[in-house]
């Protein structure tokens, strides 16, 4: 079914992704995010007002759906119109680089942790503090074993 055949009451019906779907699926373009919304809205006579409400909520929901892809050109499109061949491969050895890259970050954070802990003892006991542990006797275990 087509969107120029489609009744206004059968539209409200589906999701903005879904309507999104078939427009860039019958329209054979790439859209950026506002024209998308755009002609959804008119699609569905809303009020103007309806797109800056949503289009953020339009864009995430957008995002999230693998059914569409974000181009480099800013514009959305079918996921299936991009076949996997286009993907770039980084090469093994730039691969091999990026993760000793990020081993040597990590090293550094570890670090920068280790220095900022601290195990000398700047606890500030006060006199009233010090006042009552003074009678205060320890016993080790074996003491206290004999007492039992």
């Amino acid at each position: 079914m087509s969107l120029k055949t489609m009744k206004k009451d059968e539209l409200e019906l589906m999701s903005n992704k879904d309507i999104a779907y078939m427009i860039l699926e019958e329209s054979k373009r790439k859209l950026n995010t506002a024209d998308l919304f755009k002609k959804i809205i008119k699609l569905l006579e809303l009020p103007e007002s309806t797109f800056e409400k949503k289009i953020a909520d339009f864009y995430t929901a957008l995002s999230t759906d693998k059914r569409f892809i974000l181009l480099d050109n800013g514009k959305w499109d079918l996921r299936s119109n991009h076949t996997s061949d286009k993907v770039i491969k980084v090469s093994d050895e730039e691969d091999e680089e990026s993760d000793e890259e990020n081993e040597e970050e990590e090293l550094e954070e570890d670090e920068l942790e280790e220095d900022s802990f601290d195990d000398t003892d700047d606890t500030d006991y006060d006199d009233d503090t010090n006042e009552e542990l003074k009678d205060l006797v320890v016993i080790d275990e074996d003491e206290l074993e004999l007492e039992e």
